[in-house]
């Protein structure tokens, strides 16, 4: 089968088409497929035009206009349908319905006559509620974005979604449910693992919007009332300076000596910062945009080997089976929180059991060689 994927923006630096496109497509061409995965390096333009192969999938860079808006927005988005086109496909499968795989759909959708399937995928919820309460969107933007998910989701032949949140949505538009595939997110890099320390240290591995800091301060503060010697590393690094509010937030309550920010750490690296901490924790918000989402992070950590006190939210649930692949706490309660915390903390051989079925249950469920057997039914139209 030939495959063309279309993003609406590159491999960096969102993460939508390098956690979540590239494995499906190196996973399709494990299984024989042939796929050409085609970006418009909006943010990157220095890839502009750029192509390479990673595993048997080409990775294509289309060139960028030298136009103003919204010409420019135009040539990208029929840059990227006639590329597809050019590839002779089976299946386009656009990624997020919105900007310019959103503008190739619809350019695709009208082109007549039709002999590929066309299948959407969301990672996220863009409208009300999600990211357009989340991003500095202008209002038109917000409306603009509101419609084109709501018309790209409801005019595929088929959508391939990440939670079981957004399957729900996109039923709730009148989509058939034979039409809706849910395919979560896989394990990013199946050679991440870590060997949790003994030192009563705790990992928040996080984009920061997903949850108030100051609830991440409060839990240190609990836990560090029952182990004085308690700890924080943080790494990652937020989307609007969120580590500067939980740096100050943490000074503010006497905390900053407890508190190691680190930022965003190279993939590569990871095992190794993971392995400074005991536990890690994993708070989220009771909000639509936590619950439509698939958190790539959450899997990271699972992955590792590390063991996880979460927040029971969305996908978080799928992921975690409480007391025994992790500990699950109702959101917004950091009492439960940080008593869970510190009963992990006190009993290594809890922590151990719950971080070893962890990596061996998601490196299982969640690997994207089993993932896209059910991406191949959404391409064969089989519910």
């Amino acid at each position: 089968m030939q495959i063309a994927m279309v993003g609406p923006f590159g491999l960096r630096p969102r993460g939508t088409m390098s956690v979540r496109a590239l494995p499906m497509a190196r996973a399709l061409a494990r299984r024989g497929h042939r796929v050409v995965l085609l970006l418009p390096p909006w943010q990157n333009p220095e890839d502009a035009g750029r192509c390479w192969e990673e595993d048997g999938v080409l990775v294509e860079n289309i060139v960028l206009p030298s136009l103003p808006s919204p010409l420019f927005h135009l040539v990208v988005a029929l840059r990227l349908a006639r590329r597809a086109l050019t590839v002779r496909p089976d299946v386009i499968h656009l990624f997020k319905p919105k900007a310019y795989s959103g503008l190739a759909h619809w350019l695709l959708a009208h082109r007549l006559p039709r002999r590929f399937r066309l299948v959407v995928d969301t990672d996220d919820w863009e409208g009300p509620g999600g990211w357009n309460d989340l991003a500095p969107y202008t209002p038109a933007q917000r409306l603009f974005f509101a419609r084109q998910e709501r018309w790209g989701l409801t005019h595929a032949d088929a959508v391939t979604v990440a939670s079981r949140t957004l399957e729900s949505l996109v039923w709730a538009m009148g989509v058939s449910p034979m039409h809706v595939f849910y395919v979560p997110n896989g394990i990013p890099d199946p050679d991440l693992r870590a060997v949790p320390s003994s030192e009563p240290v705790i990992l928040l591995y996080t984009r920061f919007f997903e949850f108030p800091v100051e609830r991440v301060v409060e839990l240190l503060r609990r836990v560090r009332a029952r182990i004085p010697s308690a700890r924080l590393l943080v790494v990652g690094k937020g989307l609007f300076g969120e580590e500067d509010d939980l740096l100050r937030e943490s000074r503010r309550a006497g905390l900053g000596d407890a508190v190691e920010y680190v930022g965003w750490v190279e993939p590569h690296r990871l095992g190794a910062v993971f392995s400074r901490a005991a536990l890690a924790i994993y708070p989220f918000d009771d909000t639509l945009v936590n619950r439509a989402k698939c958190p790539v992070k959450l899997l990271d950590l699972l992955a590792a080997g590390m063991p996880v006190v979460a927040e029971a939210v969305g996908e978080v649930r799928e992921a975690i089976r409480h007391g025994e692949t992790g500990w699950l706490v109702e959101p917004g309660d950091v009492e439960r929180l940080a008593g869970a915390v510190v009963r992990l903390l006190e009993e290594a051989s809890l922590r151990q059991r719950l971080g070893e079925a962890a990596a061996r249950e998601v490196r299982l469920q969640r690997s994207w060689d089993r993932l896209v057997e059910v991406v191949e039914q959404a391409y064969r139209g089989v519910g």
